[in-house]
C-alpha cells in the first residue's frame, strides 16, 4: 500500500517553531494575523502575483494614471515640516528610470525602505519638479526572491509582518512536506479527473510558488473547489442525520382548513405561491421533519403560504407558531393573520357542538399578565390553535400541547439559538416542521452555502395587479417634500425614514428627531406628522403605529425599525434621506412599505452617493425593484461579506472561494457532495470526514444544523 502523503490535520498539529528560524517572537507575529500552525500558514494565501517578465517599468507610467511598478530603493530621507509632520522621500528605480515615493506623516517608512532592498509600489504616478513622482503608494516589499513570477502576501504593520517573512516560511513549509511524501489528498479521484482539478501537492506548490500565472490559476480551481466542497459535505451529512434521527409529525389528513381558507381568498394565487403550496405538502405528509427556507420578494405573498403551512397542522389537531422579529411585526401579522382565518372551525370534542372557531392568539412583551396566563394555559392544553409572537414564544413558561408546524420571519434577525429553541418545545420529542422565511433575498448560490441544509422555495413573482414602484434619486430634498405634499393633499400618507434617532456631532446626516421639527416648522407643516424609532416606549411606539394605520398621522418620519412587516395600504411616498448610508437589503425592505394598496407609489433616495459603491447600489435600486436581481448586485458590489455573515465562526471562512466569481464550483460541489452523502456516506471516507472537522468543527457543524 502507498504512502497517503501528509494530512492537513497532520500540519494542524505541527506548531510553527518547527521551522527553522521561529522562535517565540516570530510566532507571536504570526499568531497576530491568526496564524498558529503549519496549516494556517500554508492557507494564508497571496494577495496578488507579480509577473515580473509582464510588470510595467517606470518609464512606461503615465502622469494621473495609477500604475505597478517593481523598483530597488537606492535613497531614503525623512524631515520635518513646518506643521511638525514628518515627510519621508524615496528616490527608487529599476532598469528603465527613476521615480520618487513621498509618505506624508509615515516616519515608519525610513526604516521599512532600506537602501538596496526591491519593492513593488502601486499608486498614482504624476510630475512635480519634472520628476516622476508617487505620493503616499501601496508598499509590498518582496525581498531577494528570484523567479518569474513573485508571491504577495498580506502584510500587517501591527504584527510586524512583512511579505518575504511569509514567502520564506511557506517556502520551508512546502520542502519538507514534498520532502517526506507530498501531500496527502482524499478527495476522490474520480472527481479529480472529472473536473481536471491537479492533486494537492501542486495546488499547495502552484498557489504559493508559482512558475506562471495559469499555474497559479489552476492551483485556485483546485483549492475553491475543497472550500465549497468541504461546507456542503458537512451541510448536507447534517441534513442526512436529521432525517434519520429526528421524529416528525405526519400531516397527511383531511383538506378540512386548508380547502375553505384557500377558497375564501378574494384574490387569485399566483403560481410561485401554488408551486411552494405544493412543495411544503409533500414534506409535510412525511414523518421527517421539514426543514425549508422559503425567500420571497417585499410583497410577494409569503404570509398566504405561512398560513396555509400552519393550517395543515391544525387542521390534524396539532398547533402552528408563527415567531417574528419586533412586536410591530408580530401585531402586523395577528391583524392580517386573525382577518385571513375568519370564522374557520376545528374540530373540538369537548364542546357541545363538537367544533369551535380556530383560535389565534398573540404573545409578545406587551400581552398584560391576565392574557398570559390564559394564553400559555390554552397552549398547553391545546384550546389555542395558532399563536403568533417574538421571542416571548421561546420562554421556558410557555410550553405546548403539540406543537406540529412553526414558522419563522424574517429569520436571520433571530439568533441561532432562538431560532433552535422553538423546535424543542415538544415533550414526546417529536420535531415541528420548520419554515424559516425571508424577504431579504439571497443569491441562490450564496443560500446553497449559507443555507445548505435546508430546502428552499422561492416565491418569484408578485401578485397580479400590483403597481411598480417608481424610484428616484434627488440630491435635492425640496422637490421631494413638493411630492410629499402633493400625495398627502390627494388623501395618501408617506414615510420619511432617517439614518439616526438624534443628531450626531461625529456624523453629518439626518436623525429622525431634527428631521420631525423641521418638517413639523417648515414644509410640511400643515399636515399632521408622527416620530417613530426605538427608543420610544411601547405605549408611544403603539399609539402612533394606530395612529398612522387608521389614517390620522399623514406623515411617519421614522428611522428603520419600520423596516419590517409595515403594512399600510394608503401609503404611497418613501423619503430615505441619506440613502447613501443604507444597505441595498435595507433600501429595498424600506422601499417595500409603500405600493401595497391601489394607488401608484414612488420612493426618493435622497442625498449624495459618498462612495463609488454606493453610487452604484442607488443606481441599481433605481433602475429595478426586483430583489433577486438587487441580491445579485449586492454580492458584486460587496463580495460574500453580505451572505455569509450569517455563518462566519470557527475557521470555516471562504479564503478563496468567492460565491460570485465561483458560481460554477458551488453547483459542482454540491452536485459531487451530495452523490458522497447520499451513496456512500462521508464517514466512509475516513479521510475526508477527518478533513471537513478539521475545518469546521464540532460546534461549527452545530451552528449550521440549528442556523
Amino acid at each position: 500500500m502507498s504512502d497517503p502523503g501528509v494530512s492537513l490535520k497532520e500540519l494542524e498539529d505541527r506548531p510553527l517553531t518547527d521551522l527553522h528560524g521561529v522562535g517565540e517572537q516570530t510566532s507571536a507575529s504570526l499568531s497576530k494575523v491568526g496564524i498558529d500552525t503549519i496549516l494556517d500558514l500554508i492557507s494564508y494565501y497571496p494577495r496578488r502575483y507579480i509577473d515580473r517578465s509582464k510588470e510595467a517599468t517606470v518609464d512606461s507610467l503615465q502622469s494621473g494614471e495609477e500604475g505597478m511598478v517593481l523598483v530597488n530603493i537606492e535613497k531614503v530621507r525623512s524631515r520635518r515640516m513646518r506643521s511638525r509632520k514628518t515627510l519621508v522621500e524615496v528616490t527608487a528605480s529599476d532598469a528603465t528610470g527613476s521615480l520618487k515615493l513621498v509618505f506624508f506623516n509615515q516616519p515608519w517608512r525610513e526604516k521599512q525602505l532600506n537602501q538596496g532592498r526591491d519593492a513593488v509600489v502601486f499608486g498614482k504616478a504624476d510630475i512635480y519638479q519634472g520628476q516622476l513622482q508617487m505620493t503616499n503608494p501601496i508598499v509590498d516589499l518582496v525581498g531577494d526572491r528570484t523567479g518569474r513570477i513573485v508571491a504577495v502576501y498580506p502584510q500587517s504593520g501591527v504584527a510586524k509582518l512583512h511579505s518575504w517573512d511569509v514567502d520564506r516560511l511557506v517556502a520551508e513549509a512546502l520542502r519538507r512536506v514534498m520532502k517526506v511524501r507530498g501531500f496527502a489528498d482524499p478527495v476522490p479521484s474520480e472527481i479529480l479527473k472529472k473536473y481536471r482539478l491537479v492533486d494537492r501537492s501542486a495546488a499547495y506548490k502552484g498557489i504559493h510558488r508559482p512558475d506562471s500565472m495559469s499555474e497559479v490559476s489552476e492551483a485556485r480551481r483546485r483549492l475553491v473547489f475543497d472550500e465549497l466542497f468541504r461546507i456542503q459535505l458537512e451541510l448536507l451529512q447534517r441534513k442526512k442525520i436529521i432525517e434519520k434521527t429526528s421524529i416528525g409529525i405526519d400531516h397527511s389528513n383531511e383538506e378540512n382548513l386548508t380547502e375553505p381558507f384557500l377558497r375564501k381568498l378574494s384574490f387569485e394565487l399566483t403560481d410561485s405561491q401554488r408551486r411552494v403550496m405544493d412543495e411544503i405538502s409533500k414534506d409535510l405528509q412525511k414523518e421527517i421533519p421539514m426543514h425549508r427556507l422559503l425567500q420571497g420578494d417585499v410583497g410577494s405573498g409569503k404570509t398566504i403560504i405561512a398560513v396555509f403551512t400552519l393550517l395543515k397542522a391544525v387542521q390534524g389537531g396539532h398547533q402552528g407558531a408563527l415567531m417574528a422579529p419586533t412586536e410591530v411585526l408580530a401585531e402586523q401579522h395577528y391583524l392580517g393573520i386573525s382577518k385571513l382565518l375568519g370564522d374557520l372551525i376545528v374540530e373540538d370534542s369537548t364542546t357541545l357542538l363538537g367544533d369551535r372557531p380556530v383560535q389565534v392568539d398573540i404573545l409578545t412583551n406587551r400581552t398584560s399578565s391576565v392574557d398570559r396566563k390564559r394564553i400559555t394555559r390554552g397552549l398547553e392544553d391545546g384550546t389555542v390553535d395558532f399563536i403568533i409572537g417574538t421571542h416571548s414564544l421561546i420562554q421556558e413558561s410557555v410550553s405546548f400541547n403539540s406543537l406540529g408546524a412553526v414558522v419563522i420571519d424574517e429569520q436571520h434577525r433571530f439568533g441561532v439559538e432562538q431560532r433552535a429553541s422553538l423546535k424543542e418545545k415538544n415533550r414526546d420529542g417529536r420535531v415541528p416542521d420548520v419554515l424559516v422565511m425571508t424577504a431579504t433575498p439571497i443569491p441562490r448560490t450564496a443560500a446553497m452555502t449559507v443555507y445548505g441544509d435546508l430546502d428552499v422555495s422561492v416565491l418569484d413573482e408578485l401578485p397580479p395587479g400590483r403597481i411598480p414602484i417608481v424610484t428616484r434619486w434627488e440630491a435635492d430634498d425640496a422637490i421631494v417634500w413638493e411630492a410629499v405634499k402633493e400625495e398627502v393633499n390627494s388623501g395618501r400618507q408617506a414615510y420619511v425614514v432617517c439614518p439616526l434617532i438624534e443628531d450626531s456631532e461625529k456624523l453629518q446626516v439626518h436623525s429622525a428627531e431634527e428631521v420631525y421639527k423641521g418638517l413639523s416648522e417648515g414644509p410640511l407643516k400643515d399636515f399632521q406628522l408622527g416620530l417613530l424609532h426605538g427608543r420610544l416606549d411601547k405605549e408611544n411606539k403603539e399609539e402612533t403605529m394606530n395612529s398612522f394605520r387608521s389614517g390620522k398621522i399623514d406623515v411617519l418620519v421614522a428611522t428603520t425599525v419600520i423596516e419590517v412587516g409595515v403594512d399600510v395600504h394608503n401609503a404611497s411616498i418613501m423619503v430615505i434621506l441619506d440613502a447613501a448610508r443604507f444597505g441595498m437589503a435595507q433600501l429595498h425592505q424600506l422601499r417595500g412599505r409603500v405600493g401595497r394598496g391601489e394607488h401608484p407609489s414612488q420612493c426618493f433616495l435622497v442625498g449624495d452617493a459618498t462612495t463609488k459603491e454606493a453610487e452604484e447600489r442607488i443606481k441599481a435600486m433605481v433602475r429595478t425593484t426586483d430583489g433577486f436581481e438587487l441580491a445579485e448586485v449586492d454580492l458584486e458590489l460587496r463580495g460574500e461579506g453580505t451572505v455569509m455573515g450569517e455563518r462566519q465562526k470557527g475557521r470555516n471562512d471562504l479564503r478563496l472561494a468567492s460565491l460570485r466569481r465561483d458560481k460554477e464550483w458551488v453547483e459542482i460541489a454540491r452536485t459531487e457532495a451530495s452523490e458522497i452523502v447520499m451513496e456512500r456516506d462521508l464517514a466512509s471516507i475516513k479521510e475526508l470526514a477527518e478533513e471537513v472537522t478539521l475545518f469546521l468543527g464540532e460546534s461549527e457543524a452545530d451552528y449550521l444544523l440549528k442556523s
